[in-house]
């Protein structure tokens, strides 16, 4: 998947840009917008229902989580997993390899505590408004993403 955007053509237009050198800006970009995304449609469920009977200020717990396991995924670099550009400190590679299997724990946690938020607390309870756990899944599924565009999308090779 780190290799989307290197055999991209821009058609018969005369601009010769090279997509394969501006891959770290367009990867980075794209899970910005995700993030915000996801941080946009969960404000504004909270503005929309902000009684505590419609929408429950506990399920922003999902999102926090996936906020942090999104910064726990992009802290560690491909190069540190792979052990190619980190060999010192408490627990090396392996350290590496343990924050982000943790990181991806607490991603994948947080999207499957989403859709039990939206399918247990919304659509079998037969609540009147379901928008509320809608927006919590898309807030984590939208996080969820940008972080692996994030994290997958960018290369290293460019950095040097």
């Amino acid at each position: 998947m780190s290799g989307f955007l290197d055999g991209i053509r821009c058609g018969d237009c005369e601009c010769n840009v090279d997509w394969g050198e501006r891959r770290n800006t367009i990867a980075s970009i794209a899970a910005g917008v995700l993030f915000f995304t996801g941080w946009w449609i969960i404000i504004d469920a909270a503005v929309k229902y902000p009684a505590e009977e419609e929408f429950h200020h506990a399920f922003h717990t999902c999102g926090v989580i996936a906020t942090v396991a999104f910064l726990m995924i992009n802290a560690v670099s491909n190069g540190q997993v792979r052990g190619d550009s980190y060999s010192e400190g408490c627990m090396g590679q392996t350290g590496a390899r343990v924050w982000l299997f943790i990181g991806f724990m607490l991603a994948f946690g947080s999207l499957i505590a989403s859709m039990w938020i939206l399918f247990g607390g919304f659509v079998v309870a037969h609540k009147p408004v379901v928008y509320p756990g809608i927006a919590i899944f898309f807030q984590n599924a939208f996080i969820f993403f940008g972080g692996l565009v994030f994290k997958f999308g960018r290369t290293e090779d460019l950095w040097q």
